[in-house]
């Protein structure tokens, strides 16, 4: 048993060691908040993915590529419009002339990180398929199944000021995304830094590998494997229970929420070099894995759904 525990050990210290290069080496290149860039770090360790809501121009593109760049995976851009298909997504059957037989030809989604501009400019139908892709990790044609890359992250943008040609993701889409972050705009001193930086070219271009899509699946199966202890179960519940019954809000978070909550929480763990998960964890994790899932009474208020967060984790006893 002894030896069981040293080697969960060493390897919670291996993941923790690929967390601090891969955040070490993004943040040569982009300039994004240390709290954002830990949470990406958490869903693509957990295999969530992630709904960025923020405005044009503040570096949500570079930080896929940067991401891609210092793992070491294939990384795929779609600009999302509103005569957008799911097969220019998923891929479309091809007839080869040459073999007289249709050849498929798979789509942008045939990569290991996936950054969706702007979905909330694709038509329903075509938000649909892209959803369906997260959730089962595979694509569906014609009755043909094509296996998606692993890892797989989807990092999924919106503007939350501009609601013109658009269809709104809605409430039950959300909640297939694990965490909802904003990267903001940065203090005048690092923005500062930031244009000298970038005046001469992009940095993005610079970066090497500082991981590999093995050390990455290697990172998710420990992951998988962190202790959750029964008090930490029961508290995420709690916060569940105490949003589903606060006057604030019509539905409250999913059993997929705390599903999501837990697994953020495991592999948050994992990458601060331990095998087991803490209420410290939950508490860290809790308003951007539980917010976005929320639906909200008439008249909340803006950031009523945060508050709501805030104010279980202040009532939930952490055991």
């Amino acid at each position: 048993m002894a030896e069981k525990a040293s080697e969960v050990s060493a390897s919670a210290a291996e993941v923790a060691s690929l967390g601090a290069r891969v955040a070490e080496n993004v943040a040569a290149a982009v300039t994004v908040p240390a709290g954002v860039l830990e949470h990406l770090l958490v869903a693509l360790i957990a295999g969530g993915h992630v709904l960025i809501e923020d405005f044009p121009g503040v570096g949500k593109t570079a930080l896929a590529r940067a991401m891609a760049a210092s793992t070491g995976c294939e990384c795929s851009r779609i600009q999302c419009t509103a005569d957008m298909l799911p097969s220019d997504i998923t891929g479309v059957n091809v007839f080869n002339q040459l073999t007289g037989r249709f050849e498929f030809r798979p789509g942008p989604v045939f990569a290991n990180l996936v950054l969706v501009d702007e979905i909330n400019r694709a038509p329903a139908k075509t938000q649909s398929g892209l959803l369906e892709c997260m959730q089962e990790r595979r694509v569906t044609i014609e009755r043909a199944t094509h296996e998606l890359a692993q890892p797989f992250l989807v990092l999924a943008t919106q503007n939350p000021a501009d609601y013109e040609g658009t269809y709104p993701l809605p409430e039950a889409q959300q909640d297939r995304f694990m965490l909802r972050v904003s990267l903001g705009y940065p203090e005048d001193r690092a923005e500062a830094a930031m244009l000298a930086a970038h005046a001469a070219g992009d940095r993005v271009l610079e970066l090497a590998p500082v991981a590999s899509v093995e050390e990455v699946l290697a990172a998710q199966r420990t992951a998988s494997q962190v202790h959750a202890s029964d008090a930490v179960c029961h508290y995420v519940v709690g916060l569940l229970a105490e949003t589903r019954s606060d006057p604030r809000t019509e539905v409250g978070a999913s059993p997929r929420g705390g599903l999501m909550l837990l697994r953020a929480a495991m592999a948050r763990a994992v990458l601060s070099g331990r095998d087991h998960a803490l209420p410290d964890d939950v508490q860290e994790l809790a308003r951007a894995v539980l917010a976005h899932r929320l639906l909200m009474a008439p008249g909340a208020g803006e950031g009523a759904a945060g508050a709501v967060i805030a104010d279980a984790l202040d009532k939930v006893p952490a055991l």
